[in-house]
């Protein structure tokens, strides 16, 4: 399923006021990396939303939010929140003001070698 073109215009506007935006394809939808750093994501039907690991426990307490597994295992610092639960401006804003507050003091995934010749 591809991503959500509502929830990815709505990012697109939100995040249009910040100077370093880069969308790439990732996890199976695309993502905003803001300052080189992944932010957030729309992910089919969901924002894929990287966030302070301390906050974890208690987000997952909000409606519509589940974690990201890998290998069955909860990912700490990322959670889905499914589009029914980011309707109202107030919600979806509340989700991207955590993305960005954690991205100021997230680190960059390292670079990946590439081969010299």
């Amino acid at each position: 399923m591809p991503a959500n073109e509502q929830l990815t215009h709505r990012l697109r506007a939100a995040l249009a006021p910040l100077e370093q935006v880069e969308e790439i394809k990732m996890f199976n939808g695309i993502a905003f990396l803001v300052n080189g750093k992944m932010c957030i994501c729309v992910s089919n039907d969901e924002l894929l939303c990287r966030i302070d690991p301390s906050l974890q426990e208690t987000l997952m307490e909000r409606p519509g939010c589940r974690p990201m597994l890998r290998r069955d295992k909860a990912l700490t610092g990322y959670v889905y929140v499914h589009q029914e639960f980011v309707k109202t401006k107030k919600d979806f804003d509340y989700w991207v003001a955590l993305c960005l507050a954690y991205n100021q003091v997230a680190k960059a995934s390292k670079k990946k070698r590439t081969a010299t010749k």
